[in-house]
């Protein structure tokens, strides 16, 4: 395989026989790569809202997909670059949280760009095919999206998925209901949903909820919005919620259950001025 091109996350995860990732000290420049957008929509009015907005992340936050991602995207990476299996897979996960493409663009910056538009264009076609035709959300979400709503917090989606994806997935789990937008690798990168959330929803707090370390990162390049972390454990593979926090998240957590008394917390202290870090739940 060839060599990256910059370093890669090196959070708590166990790596196959003679693997090795480099560990990061900075953020990654590879967190503003983003698939062309290929047309710019009509823009959103901005609004009042009533408490403050909430954006979700898609996979592996809202749904528990990214094991079954991560087999699709190691398969792949095996049949166009020969990377062992386990290998692809740790280095997937590892960069997750930005479109595929970046990903590519990272993890084999000598291979042929027509090489990497190919496999992004596989990569896609079997995580619909195989990963998302059988997602779904984590055990809590529904209820929780359903509270968030009836407490008045506007709620969003922001992925690197292919938004047209994103918003059948949505529909197709019954969770369309409760988000005002959804924005995806259409619309831009996370950074730019972020941005554009801040537009539309002035003068309120903004909540990133994300679980990669390339969701904190770019809730923290965005003035006023607040990073939130699911922690996330698969086999060979952890990410922390003191991973989390090191890269920015104001709280972490292994389940959401308890994000509406965060919301509340975190939107207090915001409103009276810090008075110490918030308190992590592991």
């Amino acid at each position: 395989m060839p060599p990256a091109n910059g370093p890669v996350p090196n959070p708590s995860h166990e790596l196959p026989a003679g693997g090795s990732l480099p560990v990061v000290s900075s953020t990654s420049q590879f967190a503003e790569i983003e698939r062309p957008v290929l047309a710019a929509p009509e823009p959103v009015a901005p609004r009042p809202v009533e408490r403050g907005a909430v954006v979700f992340d898609l996979d592996g936050t809202l749904l528990d997909d990214l094991g079954a991602i991560s087999d699709v995207a190691a398969d792949v990476l095996t049949t166009a670059f020969g990377t062992p299996p386990e290998e692809g897979r740790i280095h997937y996960l590892a960069t997750t949280g930005m479109p595929f493409e970046a990903q590519l663009a990272q993890l084999y910056p000598e291979a042929p760009a027509a090489l990497r538009a190919s496999t992004a264009r596989t990569f896609h076609q079997r995580k619909v095919r195989e990963a998302y035709a059988r997602a779904k959300p984590f055990p809590e979400v529904p209820k929780l999206l359903k509270r968030l709503s009836a407490e008045r917090w506007t709620l969003a989606v922001a992925t690197g998925a292919e938004t047209e994806m994103a918003e059948l997935l949505l529909e197709r789990e019954g969770l369309r209901f409760w988000f005002d937008a959804v924005l995806g690798s259409r619309d831009g990168t996370k950074r730019e949903h972020l941005a554009e959330f801040r537009r539309r929803y002035p003068g309120v707090p903004v909540f990133l909820v994300g679980d990669s370390r390339f969701d904190m990162e770019a809730a923290g390049s965005v003035p006023g919005v607040v990073a939130l972390g699911r922690a996330t454990s698969l086999p060979g593979w952890t990410i922390a919620t003191k991973d989390l926090t090191k890269w920015g998240a104001a709280w972490a957590g292994r389940s959401l259950a308890e994000l509406p008394e965060v919301l509340v917390r975190l939107s207090r202290r915001s409103a009276d001025g810090p008075r110490g870090a918030p308190r992590r739940r592991g």
